[in-house]
């Protein structure tokens, strides 16, 4: 990607062009289609709004990606990696006992706490013998797809920062998400639905809320956008009450035309461009978005592949199923939150991790086992980058002096991967015989991010974006290798 000038067009700095081109219709995040297919009627507007760049256009990789989507399912509040795909042996015997071993969670720093052994067997699945416990028997039967990486690491053991790390590669806010960086550098595919869709639990959003999917200091356009499952897709995108297509389409067509008479004396008028494209896009948005949410189109075999007829997993298998309908349709990046933010909404376990991680793992475990067969017998694994993972994992030990909780780990836990250049069948890095911290191929969350941005096409250490005087990057301006283990 080029670097940015300190000019464009000869009249506006780039920096203040692309801050201001975001500030039409930011709840949907979309901006675009300048003058195309004859949307400015005057010539003479087309051909000076034309000097101007479409944000979501599609553009060039850096190279050419094994991945053109990604589906990244958030597991918010942060899964036990000992009690799911990390497997502890030697903690078994060492349950209820007081042991030493240096631990930094939401209880501070410790060198002195009690273990909570693992709740759950484990079992040998696949030809590649990894073990899972019984919290995924349906994953486990994917495991030769799927690459785990057993040595994350990250910078806060606290929800609100170790989430923006996670999702935007620093603790503090501000920054643009990884859907924004992914969509910034390769624009979308589809002009009639978003580049960036999230989906939130239906308790709710994640803390910190839609910092998690900002655009931060990018335009607007590049931002997540929040699409539900059922019922209408997107917030205020219907029509008012009883006004039909057509009148619609008149009343659009009049504010076009005002508006065009506008730009045509200040063609610079970034802000008015922007909010006259997206009206038009959500117009088209309309009729899309409902048919990309139609999961009556899928037959019954595929709803039951995903769990979409069992009240427990009916809820994420819907997400997984429009996540594989949104990358069919060119949709760069998916986001599912399993968690929400209130009470024991999500995989926080403090207190009773037995009754916390069965009610996650059991709404979740079918409907992603089946995003996984569904996109590899569709042919779209080859393509689609599957991501699995929380803010952070959990500790050997507990917070409390009862319970079977465990508090925070950002010094080990466990991230999965599959298709889109994954190998799979593979397990890399390695914590402790305790869990409690990654000693073999200790792998930053910005190496995550590398590999992501890696397997889209995109070089990670390239993707810039100038801002504050530096060239800023997801990476961080020092930069991060992708994980070379893992890649096909």
């Amino acid at each position: 990607m080029n670097k940015p000038q300190n000019t464009f067009c000869g009249q506006v700095q780039r920096r203040e062009f692309l801050k201001d081109i975001g500030g039409g219709f930011a709840s949907l995040g979309l901006t675009g289609m300048l003058a195309q297919d004859g949307f400015f009627q005057s010539q003479a507007t087309a051909q000076e709004m034309a000097k101007f760049v479409n944000p979501l256009a599609p553009k060039e990789p850096h190279y050419k990606g094994k991945a053109k989507s990604v589906i990244f399912l958030f597991m918010y509040g942060g899964p036990s990696h000992v009690d799911t795909f990390d497997h502890k042996p030697k903690l078994y015997p060492l349950d209820g006992k007081t042991i030493d071993v240096k631990t930094f969670g939401r209880g501070g720093k410790r060198n002195k706490s009690r273990v909570v052994g693992p709740k759950w067997k484990f079992n040998k699945y696949g030809e590649c013998g990894k073990e899972v416990s019984d919290l995924f028997p349906n994953v486990a039967t994917c495991v030769d797809d799927i690459a785990f990486v057993h040595s994350m690491t990250a910078d806060s053991p606290i929800h609100g920062s170790a989430m923006l790390m996670m999702n935007a590669g620093q603790v503090l806010s501000g920054h643009p998400s990884i859907g924004s960086w992914v969509n910034y550098g390769l624009g979308s595919v589809n002009e009639n639905l978003p580049g960036y869709v999230v989906m939130l639990d239906k308790t709710g959003g994640p803390i910190s809320g839609a910092k998690n999917w900002s655009s931060g200091y990018m335009p607007a356009s590049y931002q997540g956008t929040v699409l539900r499952s059922q019922g209408t897709p997107i917030l205020d995108l219907e029509n008012a009450n009883g006004m039909s297509k057509t009148e619609q389409r008149t009343l659009l067509d009049h504010l076009r035309n005002i508006n065009e008479g506008h730009l045509s004396e200040r063609y610079d008028n970034t802000n008015l461009a922007a909010r006259v494209a997206s009206y038009e896009l959500a117009y088209k948005m309309q009729s899309s978005a409902p048919e990309a949410v139609d999961l009556d189109r899928e037959p019954d075999h595929i709803k039951k592949l995903y769990g979409i007829d069992g009240s427990k997993t009916e809820d994420f298998g819907r997400k997984c199923l429009l996540a594989r309908r949104l990358v069919e349709r060119g949709v760069r990046f998916v986001q599912i939150y399993s968690g929400g933010n209130h009470n024991d909404a999500n995989w926080d376990a403090h207190g009773d991790l037995v009754k916390n991680h069965t009610y996650h793992a059991g709404n979740t475990d079918k409907a992603i086992a089946g995003l996984l067969k569904d996109l590899k017998q569709q042919g779209l694994l080859d393509e689609t980058l599957v991501v699995w993972g929380g803010e952070f994992g959990r500790q050997p030990t507990a917070e409390y002096a009862k319970g079977t909780g465990r508090d925070h780990n950002s010094y080990g836990f466990t991230m999965w991967m599959a298709g889109g250049g994954i190998k799979g069948g593979i397990s890399v890095g390695e914590t402790d015989e305790l869990g409690s911290a990654a000693v073999v191929d200790r792998f930053h969350v910005k190496r995550l991010h590398s590999t992501i941005l890696h397997l889209l096409g995109l070089d990670p250490n390239a993707l810039s974006y100038f801002y504050g005087g530096l060239d800023r990057r997801l990476v961080g301006v020092e930069g991060a290798e992708p994980i070379e283990q893992l890649l096909a």
